[in-house]
């Protein structure tokens, strides 16, 4: 048997006996122990071929705990989640740790330029010209940080992305990433995602995102067959600022003002819209109303390009962000932002990447599970 460490020859010691935690229980093994003389390390081979973790966990254990402790929290997923389901017992500690494990090791195959499985192109829903229609969208989430002897430090914000596939029945085809990493990061695993689902076959691209900053440069980098569109509801909200600036002691009379705006945006679209803000009389307005239009003027222009919803709508384009904005909270969110919860950075970033790997086509998960980059 030759050394994994210097690949010298290495020489049987004793069968040495080892208790590991299996997805039935504890279980005690047998195993051959070799001895190198050469560079004194000592090794088990069936540990390696067995994957068991340093946790001592087989693969199938370290499965259920990571499932378990992208669930719910750590301290639950060893105290009730564990033994009601499976009969494992382990510490918090040690389903912290093997979920972080498995997570950790998720992100470095995605940054790799690793994909999980064959490439299975989607039946892209066609809209309303016909035209087959992927999109693509990216959002990003705070979460709590924690640093060093437990004191609060600032947060960091988690960036989501998704692939999807907007079908006219039952729920949407998608594929998500999630994790601290950078945008640039970020473009380079979903463009691997996009092409594992064949997103170059579909006729037409749409990207839709909020408007926030550096995401349309994001989408124009990565993506540059899309239609970037901005989220309607994000413009709507501007407008409705605006008009409660216009009329601040007539709420009545605000809200109809929005609503005629926001009317206009989605019929006429932005460039209608910005006519009208400009050719408001500002005599006589407040500084704060003066200010709010000035902005709100200036927001639209930047984004006038990605606010023609009424050619959107005729294509049968989605017009809204929702899917990525409930993506953050079901994929970020609902684990990682409970009542006082703080992170580690590597902690976050790692049950992230876990996160948007369940989330997504229950395929990947299986997928990752019996590829060498879980063990």
């Amino acid at each position: 048997m030759n050394c994994p460490a210097c690949a010298e020859a290495a020489k049987f010691q004793r069968w040495q006996p080892k208790t590991v935690v299996s997805a039935l229980g504890s279980v005690r093994l047998e195993r051959a122990y070799y001895y190198c003389r050469h560079c004194g390390h000592g090794h088990c081979p069936w540990e390696a071929i067995l994957g068991l973790t340093g946790q001592d966990l087989t693969p199938a254990a370290s499965e259920l705990t990571s499932l378990a402790g992208l669930l719910s929290s750590f301290e639950e997923a060893s105290q009730k989640v564990l033994p009601k389901l499976a009969g494992i017992r382990l510490s918090e500690s040690t389903a912290e740790r093997t979920t972080e494990a498995v997570g950790e090791r998720l992100g470095t195959a995605l940054q790799q330029g690793a994909t999980l499985g064959p490439a299975r192109p989607w039946d892209w829903q066609a809209d309303a010209t016909g035209q087959r229609c992927a999109y693509v969208s990216v959002d990003a989430t705070g979460v709590g940080q924690q640093g060093p002897h437990g004191e609060k430090v600032e947060g960091r914000m988690a960036w989501v992305g998704m692939v999807f596939n907007a079908r006219d029945q039952g729920p949407c085809q998608a594929r998500y990433l999630a994790g601290l990493q950078t945008l640039d990061e970020l473009g380079l695993q979903l463009r691997h995602q996009a092409g594992q689902v064949g997103m170059d076959a579909a006729d037409v691209w749409v990207a839709l995102t909020d408007g926030g900053a550096g995401l349309e440069e994001f989408m124009q980098t990565n993506f540059p067959r899309a239609i970037c569109i901005l989220d309607f509801f994000h413009a709507a909200e501007h407008l409705n600022e605006l008009a409660k600036a216009w009329q601040p002691h007539d709420e009545e009379q605000a809200r109809e003002l929005g609503r005629q705006w926001c009317h206009q945006l989605k019929h006429e679209g932005g460039q209608a819209v910005l006519t009208v803000l400009k050719q408001l009389d500002l005599r006589g307005r407040s500084s704060a109303a003066r200010e709010v239009h000035r902005s709100v003027v200036q927001y639209v222009e930047n984004n006038v390009h990605r606010m023609d919803y009424p050619r959107y709508r005729a294509n049968g384009w989605l017009i809204g962000s929702g899917h990525i904005e409930a993506a953050c909270k079901t994929v970020v969110g609902q684990r990682l932002k409970g009542a006082g919860m703080r992170w580690s950075a590597d902690g976050a970033d790692a049950v992230c990447h876990l996160r948007a790997l369940f989330k997504s086509e229950s395929a990947q998960w299986e997928t990752f599970w019996h590829s060498r980059a879980a063990a």
